[in-house]
């Protein structure tokens, strides 16, 4: 899918400040530096669009996108080892929960996972959220031009084991992975449009 206009469209950082969906939206959650922001901004074809930096937590609330007017991409705050207050990290809690729980326009979630580093606590706590709620859910791999060949393989075949199912695995820096993952948003789009249940 090519994109030809991509615009932040708003932000949330309290319940009560989500904005009412434009339309089909999907969420991109991970980690922080799991790679989000890069791989927002390759979904889009922008550069800057959203927001990168090495300093974990940067993303403070729901952020959102608009491409073309018809799929909005949201950006959802990383998670783990952010350098933010407990009390903020519970406040982060209740906003996505929120948004997850109760948003009907939501046609799935993309759980992002740095190849290196594999699923972990949150991510699986997420997974389990989001089945509780019977919202779809793709996993994505990230940062795989940091590993060699082989060892990509390896890591493949053992986050496959791990998550049950192979997950989409994609460089935001050489655009590897991007054709397939578009496939899975416009899948989960078109069966979010017939109320219907989708995974990958």
């Amino acid at each position: 899918m090519r994109v030809r206009h991509a615009d932040f469209w708003a932000a949330a950082t309290r319940p009560e400040e989500i904005p009412a969906a434009m339309g089909p939206e999907i969420a991109v959650a991970g980690r922080s530096n799991v790679g989000k922001s890069s791989l927002i901004n390759r979904l889009a074809g922008r550069r800057r669009l959203a927001r990168t930096s090495s300093t974990p937590g940067c993303t403070r609330g729901l952020v959102f996108f608009s491409l073309d007017r018809n799929v909005t991409l949201v950006d959802l705050p990383g998670y783990g080892w952010a350098r933010r207050s407990q009390g903020e990290r519970r406040a982060w809690k209740r906003l996505v929960e929120a948004y997850l729980a109760d948003r009907s326009a939501l046609a799935a979630v993309l759980i992002l996972i740095d190849i290196r580093r594999g699923p972990e606590e949150e991510e699986r706590m997420l997974a389990e959220f989001l089945d509780a709620h019977g919202i779809p859910l793709t996993w994505v791999a990230t940062k795989t031009d940091k590993l060699r060949r082989n060892e990509l393989r390896v890591r493949v075949g053992q986050l496959a084991e791990a998550l049950g199912r192979p997950p989409v695995v994609t460089s935001s820096r050489s655009g590897t992975g991007f054709d397939e993952l578009w496939r899975c948003i416009d899948d989960a789009i078109e069966a979010a449009r017939h109320g219907e249940r989708f995974r990958a």
